[in-house]
């Protein structure tokens, strides 16, 4: 991901942000430094979060609670606020896309979800009704170009098919836009080495029907594509 440079003007372009009245999660914070993070790389930094809450038992021994969730459009500028890398006291940031990670709890009687964003100022995990509310705000933009769309993909589904080379992040000659990670590129089960445009890359024709999307976020390759207002009912509509 990538910030195009709009963030320093956030708060004079977009709505500011209502006052926030931060709630205490149901689980203990965890530290988003213990995690595995590097600067621009949000889709890989959720990957190994992924890999790092099963192992840490923060997850189901299979990540079958967990969702790679991608936050893009169609001119890749999705305005998100409490981000640390903002330059705004609101946390303004126009990225090209974002990622994240949902834990849905239904199937063991708890609420909320939760979301782990190691980007966010916001409490880590989140609950997920604030992390929408605050990082988000539905509606914000109505039809305009920056209403943002989100590929929900299930973990499991996601640590087999996920790939990335970093290409995205070299400019025409080949120097670095953002320095890589220092550990190896993600190589996915099947051996591909470049998929990440085939995540980010979302439109309003994607949008399915919301009963479909329920049962096909388990099989789907790329997931499922759900927009602001029906995310919180998709999830709410999880087994």
């Amino acid at each position: 991901m990538a910030d195009d440079g709009a963030a320093a003007a956030g708060a004079n372009l977009f709505p500011p942000p209502h006052p926030i009245h931060p709630a205490e999660p149901s689980d203990p914070l965890h530290d988003a430094a213990s995690f595995t993070h590097t600067p621009f790389y949000c889709e890989e930094n959720v990957y190994l979060l992924c890999k790092e809450l099963i192992r840490a038992g923060l997850a189901d021994p299979a990540g079958t609670d967990l969702y790679a969730v991608f936050i893009s459009n169609e001119e890749k500028k999705v305005p998100l606020w409490y981000q640390k890398a903002s330059r705004t006291n609101d946390g303004f940031v126009l990225w090209d896309y974002h990622v994240i990670c949902i834990q849905s709890r239904r199937n063991k009687g708890e609420v909320p979800d939760l979301v782990w964003d190691v980007d966010s100022s916001l409490p880590f995990p989140c609950p997920f009704i604030q992390y929408v509310s605050d990082a988000v705000k539905p509606l914000s933009f109505g039809d305009s170009i920056y209403r943002r769309l989100f590929r929900v993909v299930h973990c499991p589904v996601f640590l087999r098919s996920f790939a990335s080379d970093r290409s995205h992040m070299k400019d025409p000659m080949g120097n670095w836009i953002e320095l890589p990670p220092k550990y190896e590129p993600i190589v996915a089960e099947d051996g591909n080495t470049n998929n990440l445009n085939e995540y980010i890359s979302v439109s309003m024709d994607d949008v399915g029907d919301l009963e479909n999307m329920v049962n096909d976020v388990y099989s789907n390759k790329h997931g499922v594509v759900t927009n602001e207002t029906s995310l919180p009912k998709f999830f709410s509509r999880l087994p």
